[in-house]
């Protein structure tokens, strides 16, 4: 038997017909004032998703809003998050509902050295060249 996800008591379904307003009073207070508050760039991403689940709703749209909170009308949209450097896509789910879009992408990455070069260390300075 499939696991049924609940966010609050409701299911993903009873979520999705939410409208913003009613989906900021179930989420913790940080959430609420974070949605009243971004204003114009939280606009601009809201009619951008809008138009793209008219559209396509398979296209990635892409958003340097990592502070936006994820609201039920996001679900199974994709979204392209910058991390600093390129766009990281990810697909919400109803686990991923009142958290912000920054907290699945992260910024940093693991470094990855490899040998040092021809004459780069002190031991490697004797080495000859060819």
């Amino acid at each position: 038997m499939p696991r049924i996800y609940t966010y609050r008591g409701k299911t993903a379904e009873e979520l999705a017909a939410l409208s913003t307003q009613e989906f900021s009073k179930i989420v913790n207070s940080r959430q609420r004032r974070a949605i009243k508050r971004i204003g114009l760039l939280y606009k601009k991403l809201a009619a951008e998703v809008e138009k793209s689940k008219k559209s396509n709703p398979k296209k990635v749209i892409k958003t340097h809003v990592r502070e936006a909170v994820i609201l039920p009308s996001w679900l199974n949209l994709k979204f392209g998050v910058y991390d600093g450097k390129t766009f990281q896509e990810i697909v919400i789910t109803p686990e991923m509902l009142g958290h912000r879009l920054g907290e699945f992408v992260y910024t940093t990455h693991r470094v990855m050295h490899s040998a040092p070069g021809i004459r780069a260390t002190r031991g490697s300075k004797f080495l000859a060249v060819k």
